[in-house]
């Protein structure tokens, strides 16, 4: 995985757009990211996490948004980091959660977290996802790293190394599980034991159920129970045999008290019902006496319902007679009624029909049935100008419209007409603006130039300030780097002079007694030459003097060419800015911008003004037309008015000549119609009088007749017998009521009990009741004292089946517990058979620390020199504590200059740095390989330099070194200032009040 580009906009301490470029960065294969303390340097390395992942490690995730406090409050914050994995170039765009200000009112509205995954294609980029759970899913399946172990793998944190190097095992072992992912097993040990324990509950919860089955047999046996387990079942089943003899031998004791409480009460039920015999003799003779003196009502009833009967068949004619008496009085009230109400009509006579022989006169029917026909005949002439009616109420409603209508068309006419008389001055005001648009909107590509080239001068103008201000920098380092390096050629020129003016002396240096001379070869050196006070200057002096005379030449060289290539730029910028000032170029850029502005908007003025131009002329035509419509309208109006105005003339003196002296037709049609309904109702209610007089005539007849046939004296006496169905029956049923009460009376002294019980005394009930209650009593104790054995007896039986189930039950559940027990206590560590008391999940991590280990010391023993190696051990590390299953995870530091094993907590500082750090380049290296062998191709180092001499800092940086074998870029995070020095490509962190910012130096 090759990290290329990040881009951090108000992330973290960066206020605005800073963009990292890593490919810039890993030319080298080595870089430094460096700055101030607090500037930002592992918030670049957050970024990266925020952008793969979503999240920043660490604590400093936990508890806010990652949005930059010094960028303004509008500004959306945004990571976008550009990498390659398995031949894969993507881009994720990620938003953190942040609160953005209201784009109404006041205060803030919460924006969610959003992600946009690109993949490039060749020649573009395809979008993947866009939601954050999928984008995780994408990270998580290329990589093929959580966020976890991408920090401990890439990122190479020192600090969580170093207190990993110096940890318990157990805080060793919990960290080794976040990057290795056994969990697994820490999983099982946990199980292994919740299952033993969940066993052990089984198994007491078994011996307290048959404790408690035990104890229940020992309540209702009167017995204790035995506290081995082996002797409960014997003793249960003694204790059973016992209580069922001893229940069947109660049995027989039982039986003798129940017979005689059964003879017992077999006497005093015979005793009770002979007393009963006696009183039921007595009250049969007491009714019949009763009865007998009723005897005489009972003989008047069969005549009563006799005459009855006769009455039933004379009532019926009564009634009718009645019926037609009362419909005969409702018809002469009818005809009363009738004939009043048509005696104001005009051909009807009232005092002939309602004088004393009316209802008489043959001839009153014909008569208002002869009225009413003469109605319906003028009814039926006026139907026929029912048509001629609603015609002219039509032509009414239309005159009344066409009238308006007229009114209307008038109006609108004269409004056309004005309207057309002002429409041709507004066409000619549009026509004249829309020139003068015209005109001023053809200066839009003028003034386009005229802005392009006032932009171009004001650019160059504030470049050839910036060149100037850089420029007189320059002047002062290339007098600097001019004084050093006449000062270094100063030095160099007097130390070559010194040297080749004590040469001789420097040859003398080197004699010896009896050694030839190397220039004359002479054996004796009797006065060699002497150097001066200032001493002999050695070659390499004058070598290490020349070197740095030839450096500052070449730093001289190198500031005179950057003043000259500054001094060129400056002139080419001048002659692009025409002799302007920068703020003279920017009022020039501002006024070609006005002017700019002003044609654009002219051409927009001409569209708006071409289509009102296109408006008025259509208005215009628009008018004249409806104009002359109007004028059509209003002629085809009058001429149809005045048509409708004769018709209506002609029905109206129709109409009038139809109606009479009526309002209208409609009111006297209504009239005639009344009048005739009038008429036939009161001939009708005589004709019905007459036919009720008839009836009632007869129904007079027919009543006499029957009554005499009934052989009743006359009407009262048929009223006074006469009796309704509920008398009759009431007379029946007390009829009945007495035969059945004689007969009961008859059969019962009859009766041979009765009569036998006279024959026998009377029994003596409360002796016999005595002995009875003293029987029952007897009986009820052997009962209860026979059921309470025999309940015991049922209750020991089933408690001891119960007990067998218990024990029977309980015996797998003890081995389950055996089995869990032993495997909880040897994946934990507490097991004998655990000889190392090793926990499980420490067993499969010292797999993983081993390798990690033997990684490390390759590095390891390049950083110390050969000195320091690191072993894994199953023992106990300082801290570990005294519980047996405590270590399995420890790691000493063997010391090849003592041969002495050390804890690592007794390294050093810079020991302690560099051993941290070969093994997190270990353990990154291993988990890489466990995650899939994902190839790293950036790494980061965070800080922990400082703690180094010069030495080892110079073999860490060689073994950094070796890690860009193969294309790999590493990153080292310090502020150490000789790692400058040291690493040329670096990115620098600047803070300031306003937020942070980075810059590339190479």
């Amino acid at each position: 995985m090759r990290l290329h580009t990040l881009t951090m906009t108000a992330f973290g301490p960066f206020a605005g757009t800073e963009t990292v470029d890593f490919d810039r960065l890993g030319e080298g294969g080595l870089f430094l990211i460096h700055g101030p303390t607090g500037a930002g340097k592992t918030s670049v390395l957050d970024a990266v996490c925020f952008a793969l992942y979503g999240d920043v490690p660490g604590a400093r995730g936990n508890n806010r948004s990652p949005k930059s406090d010094h960028a303004p409050p509008e500004l959306k914050p945004e990571v976008t980091l550009e990498f390659t994995v398995q031949g894969r170039r993507v881009r994720i765009e990620r938003n953190p959660r942040w609160e953005r200000p209201k784009k109404r009112g006041k205060g803030t509205v919460a924006e969610n977290q959003k992600v946009r995954v690109l993949d490039w294609q060749g020649d573009r980029w395809e979008g993947v996802t866009t939601r954050p759970d999928e984008a995780g899913q994408f990270v998580g399946d290329l990589v093929g790293l959580t966020l976890t172990q991408f920090c401990q793998i890439v990122m190479l944190p020192q600090g969580d190394f170093a207190r990993f190097l110096r940890a318990k095992s157990d805080d060793r072992r919990k960290s080794l599980e976040r990057i290795f992912n056994t969990r697994v097993f820490r999983d099982v040990e946990e199980w292994f034991g919740g299952h033993a324990r969940k066993l052990e509950r089984e198994v007491r919860a078994a011996d307290e159920q048959v404790r408690a089955v035990s104890g229940r047999i020992a309540e209702v046996g009167r017995s204790t129970a035995p506290e081995a387990p082996e002797e409960l079942t014997a003793w249960a089943a003694e204790l059973a045999s016992v209580q069922t003899a001893t229940a069947r031998d109660a049995e027989a004791v039982t039986a003798d008290f129940t017979e005689a409480r059964a003879r017992s009460r077999e006497a005093l039920t015979a005793g009770r019902e002979l007393v009963a015999r006696h009183a039921r003799l007595a009250g049969a003779r007491e009714r019949r006496a009763q009865l007998a003196e009723r005897r005489e009502w009972r003989s008047g009833i069969e005549a009563r319902l006799a005459a009855a009967e006769r009455a039933d068949s004379v009532l019926p004619y009564l009634n009718a007679r009645d019926q037609r008496r009362t419909v005969l009085d409702k018809a002469e009230l009818a005809v009363t009624d009738r004939l009043a109400l048509v005696g104001g009509l005009p051909d009807i006579d009232a005092e002939a029909l309602t004088g004393p022989d009316s209802p008489a006169v043959p001839d009153t029917p014909k008569a208002l049935r002869a009225a009413e026909r003469s109605r319906h005949d003028e009814l039926a002439r006026l139907d026929l100008l029912r048509g001629d009616a609603e015609r002219r109420r039509d032509l009414h409603r239309e005159l009344t419209g066409l009238d308006r209508r007229i009114t209307a068309v008038r109006t609108e006419s004269g409004q056309a007409r004005e309207h057309v008389k002002a429409l041709p001055a507004r066409v000619e005001t549009v026509t004249k603006e829309l020139n003068r648009a015209r005109e001023q909107s053809g200066l839009t590509d003028p003034a386009k130039a005229a802005l392009e080239l006032a932009e171009r001068r004001h650019t160059a103008a504030v470049e050839q300030q910036r060149l100037g201000a850089e420029a007189e920098r320059a002047e002062e380092l290339r007098r600097s780097a001019v004084d050093a390096a006449q000062a270094a050629r100063d030095r160099a020129q007097d130390l070559r002079e010194r040297r080749i003016a004590h040469m001789a002396a420097e040859l003398a240096a080197n004699l010896s007694d009896g050694a030839p001379c190397a220039v004359c070869g002479a054996t004796d050196h009797p006065s060699p030459a002497r150097p001066s006070e200032q001493g002999l200057v050695s070659a390499e002096e004058e070598r290490s003097a020349q070197a740095a005379a030839d450096t500052a030449a070449a730093r001289r060289t190198e500031a005179e060419n950057s003043l000259v290539a500054l001094r060129e730029r400056h002139t080419a910028a001048a002659e692009r800015a025409e002799g302007r000032t920068v703020a003279v170029a920017a009022e020039e850029v501002g006024a070609r911008k006005r002017e700019l502005a002003e044609a654009r908007a002219a051409a927009r003025e001409v569209h708006r003004l071409e289509e009102e131009l296109a408006q008025a002329a259509a208005d215009l035509d628009r008018a004249r037309q409806r104009e002359g419509e109007l004028v059509r309208e209003e002629s085809e109006l009058v001429a149809r008015r005045e048509e409708g105005a004769k018709e209506h003339e002609r029905l109206t003196v129709v109409l009038d000549r139809a109606r009479g002296a009526d309002a209208g037709l409609a009111e006297r049609i209504a009239r005639l119609r009344g009048e005739a309904e009038l008429l036939r109702g009161a001939a009708d209610a005589v004709e019905l009088r007459g036919r009720a007089a008839e009836e009632l005539r007869t129904a007079t007849a027919e009543a006499e007749r029957s009554r005499a046939d009934a052989r009743f004296a006359d009407e009262a006496a048929v009223i006074e017998a006469a009796l309704d169905e509920h008398g009759r029956n009431d007379l029946r049923s007390r009829a009945r009521e007495f035969d059945d009460q004689w007969a009961a009376v008859e059969a019962q002294l009859a009766d041979p009990e009765l009569v036998n019980a006279e024959r026998t005394g009377a029994p003596d009930l409360a002796e016999l009741e005595a002995g009875a209650e003293a029987a029952a009593e007897a009986a009820d104790r052997a009962l209860a004292w026979q059921g309470m054995l025999a309940e015991r007896a049922r209750r020991l039986v089933s408690l001891r089946a119960e007990l067998g189930e218990r024990l029977s039950g309980s015996e797998p559940v003890l081995r389950r517990y055996a089995v869990a027990q032993g495997l909880s206590t040897l994946t934990a560590g507490t097991s004998p058979d655990n000889t190392d008391s090793v926990r499980l999940s420490a067993y499969v991590l010292a797999a993983r620390l081993e390798q990690v280990v033997e990684a490390a010391n390759h590095r390891l023993l390049t950083m110390s020199d050969g000195r320091y190696e690191l072993r894994y051990t199953v023992d106990k590390a300082a801290g570990d504590g005294r519980a047996r299953s405590a270590g399995g995870l420890g790691m000493r530091v063997i010391d090849a200059w003592t041969g002495v094993e050390r804890d690592p907590a007794t390294l050093s500082g810079g020991e302690t740095f560099f051993s941290s750090l070969a093994l997190a380049l270990g353990l990154g290296d291993v988990a890489t390989a466990e995650a899939g062998g994902t190839e790293i191709d950036t790494l980061f180092v965070d800080e922990g330099f400082g703690t180094l001499d010069e030495d080892t800092l110079e073999e860490v940086l060689d073994v950094l070194d070796r890690l860009r074998d193969g294309g790999r870029a590493v990153g080292v995070v310090s502020h150490v200032a000789d790692l400058r020095q040291r690493v040329t490509t670096r990115l620098r962190v600047h803070k300031s009040a306003g937020g942070s910012r980075v810059e590339h130096l190479a």
